[in-house]
């Protein structure tokens, strides 16, 4: 795995998109990271010091992985970059076929109502008493 600074990691980024717009697929994942392993980190905090966490981005199509670094100040840069690049490149994906629940739940409400009123309403019978018999 590569560890990039943000512009070279867009840059790769947009490549493994062009590379996949025939086949395949590219995964991006995020996620806090402090950078540091866990026995440093309880050390730091029994110490009483403070961990800065960042953003570790990290993205592969399955034969190549890289991965960028991000502090708190230079995320909103990168989001904005990286939402351009994954506006320019989801013109691959495939449209969903979506049934409108509006649509399939008021044919079943008017043939509900279509019975209810074609249908007399009847009062039930009284309950036959045993000492009739």
């Amino acid at each position: 795995m590569v560890l990039l600074q943000p512009d070279p990691f867009l840059n790769e980024l947009t490549s493994m998109f062009e590379r996949s717009t025939e086949k395949g697929s590219v995964w991006v994942t995020l996620k806090r990271s402090s950078m540091k392993c866990k026995a440093t980190r309880k050390k730091m905090e029994t110490a009483g010091e403070t961990i800065e966490y960042r953003c570790l981005v990290r993205a592969t199509d399955g034969k190549k992985t890289i991965s960028t670094s991000l502090s708190a100040r230079d995320y909103q840069k990168f989001q904005a970059s990286y939402a351009t690049v994954l506006k320019a490149h989801m013109n691959a994906l495939k449209k969903r076929e979506r049934k409108d629940k509006k649509k399939t739940a008021e044919p079943e409400k008017k043939q509900a109502s279509s019975k209810k009123k074609s249908e007399p309403f009847k009062k039930p019978a009284p309950p036959a008493s045993k000492a009739s018999q």
